[in-house]
């Protein structure tokens, strides 16, 4: 077994302390915790870099995108990079760094509090050149609401990229199944329904309580 790294305990010692009052989840014995919100994750991992010390990366997760491994679709990478040079010094560091995951995953909780907000989020953003993603993502979320000429327009725009892989394919292949439920809100939700219930297996989250109790995320 490897040995945990001084860094590495500290950074998850100011973790424990500051994210998991706020109720955010450390991944077994990672160094990355998560928020979860039934059909999104709020996502802090502290990863390491090659000097012993950390990076700070922040951000959210749709999981009616199904599949099986932590993903920022949202956020990311935070500037800079904590050096730990001796253990005094880098155990304050490893508290700001937590602290500034905290800021974050509540701005992120107040930014996505449910589907109406994380849709004009989604639909205000200008989508980067040639990442698909922003589009399928902001078309799900208008779907999820009703709002079905931006859905479809949206997946529009995906079915206009070039696909020159075969996730690209996939996507598309979704996205083109997507623009045909647009019109029927109950089938569109119960894609949305079967697909984070998958993406939740697949990264071994416990069962939500929304879904538990309602057969729904979107109620």
């Amino acid at each position: 077994m490897t040995a945990t790294s001084p860094a590495s305990r500290l950074v998850t010692a100011a973790a424990r302390e500051v994210l998991r009052p706020l109720g955010l989840q450390q991944r077994g014995r990672s160094r990355t915790w998560i928020d979860d919100h039934g059909w999104w994750l709020g996502i802090a991992e502290f990863q390491p870099g090659r000097n012993d010390g950390s990076y700070l990366n922040v951000g959210v997760m749709w999981l009616w995108q199904d599949r099986g491994h932590l993903a920022f679709d949202v956020g990311g990478r935070e500037p800079g990079f904590e050096r730990s040079v001796n253990p005094t010094q880098f155990a304050l560091d490893a508290q700001s760094l937590a602290r500034r995951a905290a800021d974050l995953a509540l701005e992120n909780r107040a930014r996505f509090i449910d589907l109406p907000s994380t849709t004009d989020f989604l639909t205000s953003q200008k989508p980067r050149p040639g990442y698909l993603w922003d589009n399928y993502h902001a078309g799900i979320a208008a779907g999820l609401t009703g709002e079905i000429a931006i859905a479809r327009q949206r997946f529009d725009h995906v079915l206009a990229e070039d696909a020159f892989a075969p996730w690209m394919v996939q996507a598309q292949e979704s996205a083109r199944q997507l623009h045909g439920l647009a019109g029927d809100p109950e089938a569109f939700r119960d894609w949305a329904t079967a697909a984070t219930t998958s993406c939740r297996q697949q990264l071994k989250l416990q069962t939500s309580e929304a879904a538990a109790t309602s057969g729904s995320y979107w109620s």
